[in-house]
């Protein structure tokens, strides 16, 4: 994490002496904390103002924690006396400018990330491979957006040798700013789709938000990107061709494809267009994680990453939570998707429930999915229209939205196959999951982080495990 002089920090944001408060130019600070929990002693306290808060309210419970001193924005009155201040024009600025100068200072080598989906499961695979041979750090959990990302900086290690940056948006100009302060050596976009059409309208516009992260691109830099998307590839034809670029997806035409591969619950084996790295195995479930291997692949084959490396990285991948976490309670095998849901990603999780153990009782649980706009509807009832009562046996939704899924699919299942519970009713739908303890069968719970489905999960695990206990 940076450490720097309160100097030397004055230094870095353009700060005069008129604008320090209290403040000992030789103290030393210790990272940096948005949130006073987190804060450890030796942190400088960045408050941010929030819609329904504001950091500054907190700044003297911060120096209180171990804070040696905060930034305080202009716009904000009342100032605390006798506390260490540095004085700036934004506090949300200030983060990203002292975040951007700190990696300037760096050796580091970043890879950015970004992607309507998969992003966040290829930048744990990557850190997974990356981490046999370097010291290498990742994006924590989903810090991925305009504070997200100069957080992750400024976590870096001054002997980090490798990073691997996680891009997110909701709109234009965002990964763009992103990536002009992550200024990766490698871009990668994972994929692009219907998601963010509430706020970007077209999928052009979703294209156009995503090929941002070149900006930031390192001169000498290579652009890896998956290149199934006709929307993509055709709008990257028209890019300059000073970019290194390298392709990977399902056709042989890509520079990294997959040759073979087989799934089970314990994994993916496969091998790839590379004769070198064969016998490869992901411990991670669903056809789409293999297309993320082969972005993750791509990239350390280019940092120079041997065959066994790699193998032993796909074997050592942290997966962030949440994303098709598998558990097991009694006859029950739950895959846990309950972070994110859109068309693509709901698809990929449909697919591979419908390819594990056939011989088995299948189970989905889908919540609403965000962020669709106009299409929200006509998106939806496609999902419930593509459902095979012969391949998935129950249908549960949760949320307005979701169900027009549940309408579009009950007129070929029978009778109570299909269900449909309201944002409020995760209780229902729990005790619904229950009654299923005793069949053998696997339940996929698939919904937006909105939903908290989760917490139908857990209660799930918690009880059926208390029961096979009693027993």
């Amino acid at each position: 994490m940076i450490r720097r002089t309160l100097g030397e920090v004055a230094e870095m944001l353009g700060l005069g002496s008129g604008q320090l408060q209290d403040v000992e130019p030789n103290v030393q600070i210790r990272g940096v904390s948005t949130d006073t929990r987190t804060i450890v002693p030796g942190s400088l306290y960045i408050p941010i103002r929030g819609p329904r808060f504001n950091g500054h309210d907190y700044v003297r419970e911060a120096i209180a924690a171990g804070a040696v001193a905060a930034l305080w924005g202009a716009d904000e009155a009342n100032a605390p006396t006798g506390v260490p201040l540095l004085l700036v024009r934004d506090t949300v600025a200030a983060l990203q400018q002292l975040a951007a100068v700190y990696r300037s200072q760096l050796k580091t080598r970043v890879v950015g990330i970004t992607g309507s989906n998969g992003k966040t499961s290829t930048k744990d695979i990557l850190a997974g491979l990356l981490g046999t041979a370097y010291r290498t750090q990742k994006t924590a959990g989903n810090l991925n957006n305009e504070l997200g990302v100069p957080l992750t900086l400024l976590a870096l290690e001054e002997d980090t040798e490798m990073a691997v940056v996680e891009m997110g948006m909701s709109g234009l100009r965002e990964i763009a700013l992103l990536s002009s302060l992550a200024r990766p050596d490698i871009a990668m976009i994972t994929s692009v789709s219907e998601v963010h059409l509430a706020d970007l309208h077209t999928r052009e516009r979703i294209v156009e938000a995503k090929l941002e992260i070149l900006e930031g691109l390192a001169a000498d830099g290579l652009f890896i990107y998956h290149a199934d998307n006709p929307l993509l590839t055709g709008r990257i034809a028209e890019l300059e061709p000073g970019v290194a670029r390298l392709t990977f997806g399902e056709r042989e035409s890509h520079d990294l494809h997959a040759t073979s591969w087989t799934m089970s619950e314990a994994g993916i084996a496969f091998a790839v267009n590379d004769t070198e790295l064969d016998n490869l195995f992901l411990p991670m479930i669903g056809k789409h994680q293999l297309s993320n291997a082969l972005g993750a692949i791509a990239a350390a084959r280019h940092l120079g990453l041997t065959p066994e490396q790699i193998r032993q990285g796909l074997l050592r991948v942290e997966a962030t939570g949440m994303r098709q976490e598998v558990a097991y309670a009694g006859k029950l095998m739950i895959i846990n998707d309950a972070y994110k849901s859109n068309p693509p990603s709901l698809r990929s999780a449909l697919d591979t429930l419908m390819s594990l153990q056939p011989h088995k009782r299948k189970i989905a649980v889908i919540g609403s999915m965000v962020e669709l706009g106009e299409e929200s509807d006509a998106l939806h009832t496609a999902i419930g229209e593509a459902l095979d009562p012969k391949r998935i046996d129950r249908v549960l939704t949760i949320g307005e939205s979701a169900a027009r899924i549940a309408a579009a699919a009950a007129p070929r299942y029978p009778a109570g196959a299909v269900m449909t519970y309201d944002e409020t009713q995760r209780q229902e739908l729990a005790a619904a999951l229950l009654a299923e303890a005793d069949h053998d069968c696997i339940i996929l719970v698939k919904g937006s982080r909105s939903l908290r489905l989760e917490e139908v999960v857990q209660r799930l695990l918690s009880e059926v495990r208390e029961r096979e206990a009693a027993r």
